[in-house]
């Protein structure tokens, strides 16, 4: 997919343009190609981005470490304000507390809007964090089978020995 110059959109019919995906995504290894679509509306001073995909990647779970594979699929839909100083660096502090409502996504209005990186992120958004196989998942298998040895640390082998001559 190919980036969209956002003065573009204002021409398409209904200022919106919605794009078919079916192709594997850059970062994101899946073992299905990412199949869905994402539409992108020109609402004046923002873009409403909305998306639906799915894929299949392979995780590795957490409790057990086997791998296993999981459906990820996004349904999703997010507004991108355009504002002329998102083009502009950062020339603030480093360390500067942020307001809850400064938290938006931005792009100035004559840039360009990366579809397959809003995928990606979405998706990378959608991963599980508590990856497991299945929901009561063991873990790993402690051996056990020589359980009557007591296990313990060798350094203190010599207290051990000195432990069984006193009568």
């Amino acid at each position: 997919m190919e980036a969209i110059y956002i003065p573009e959109l204002t021409k398409a019919p209904e200022r919106t343009e919605v794009i078919a995906i079916q192709e594997f995504i850059s970062g994101l290894e899946t073992l299905t190609p990412v199949r869905g679509q994402v539409k992108i509306q020109h609402q004046g001073n923002y873009l409403e981005v909305s998306g639906k995909a799915e894929t299949i990647v392979t995780l590795t779970c957490h409790r057990c470490l086997n791998q296993y594979n999981h459906r990820l699929s996004i349904d999703t839909s997010e507004m991108i304000w355009l504002d002329e100083s998102a083009s502009l660096p950062y020339e603030g502090a480093i360390d500067k507390e942020v307001a809850v409502e400064d938290l938006i996504e931005t792009l100035p209005p004559q840039g360009y809007f990366n579809p397959t990186e809003w995928l990606y992120e979405q998706l990378c958004l959608e991963m599980p964090q508590k990856q497991l196989c299945q929901s009561d998942c063991a873990g790993l298998a402690a051996d056990i089978s020589n359980s009557s040895e007591k296990i313990g640390d060798r350094r203190w082998a010599s207290l051990e020995a000195l432990k069984k001559q006193i009568p």
